[in-house]
């Protein structure tokens, strides 16, 4: 074990092994953040037998995983390439972009669900860390509210949205919404106004 850890810690190896260690914690990560989330929402949402439950919750898992680990690789290695043919020898802000656009084109590109999901979360951290961006450069701090404003805000217009043209929004919300505000409005008996939804 010790000549094995030698190996591995060796200098010269160390820009090679950290695009293994890069693709190994994409796989892991991503499999700690979906497999809970596909098992609650499949034994919440879906219908059908425990085998097709079963094969859903590993099939989105294994396309989380797949997803992060390959774009961790693809990432690091375009930062690599572009750190190594680089006049000053080091990444910019450029370099980074290059291989998080490239890297996002080539995984996450195909309108999946589970795609869709990794960028709508994405993409609304990105809205956060930019207006945190603008506030520390320009030394401002958030005024009293602010967030009660931005979560009314949000919600106004998600349920003008809704009630003008609920095919605008991305499925899962729509069908959490539906069952919400629309399947609320409809029973037939005690059982179900309290107990089943339909």
């Amino acid at each position: 074990m010790d000549s094995i850890n030698a190996i591995v810690l060796k200098p010269q190896l160390h820009e090679v092994l950290s695009l293994v260690k890069g693709f190994r914690n994409g796989v892991v990560y991503g499999t700690k953040i979906r497999f809970p989330h596909a098992l609650v929402m499949t034994l919440l949402f879906r219908t059908g037998s425990v085998q097709d439950k079963a094969v859903a919750i590993l099939k989105a898992t294994k396309a989380h995983a797949r997803g992060l680990a390959l774009f961790v690789t693809i990432y690091k290695s375009l930062m690599l390439l572009q750190r190594r043919i680089s006049a000053e020898g080091k990444n910019s802000d450029l370099h980074t972009f290059v291989a998080g656009f490239v890297g996002g084109w080539f995984v996450f590109g195909e309108k999946t669900s589970v795609n869709q999901q990794i960028i709508l979360y994405l993409f609304s951290r990105i809205a956060m860390g930019l207006v945190n961006t603008v506030m520390k450069a320009g030394d401002f701090t958030a005024p009293p509210n602010s967030f009660a404003l931005f979560a009314a805000v949000c919600w106004g217009i998600v349920m003008v949205l809704f009630r003008r043209d609920k095919s605008v929004l991305q499925d899962s919300l729509k069908s959490s919404m539906t069952y919400l505000y629309e399947d609320s409005n409809h029973w037939t008996s005690l059982k179900t106004l309290l107990w089943h939804n339909k």
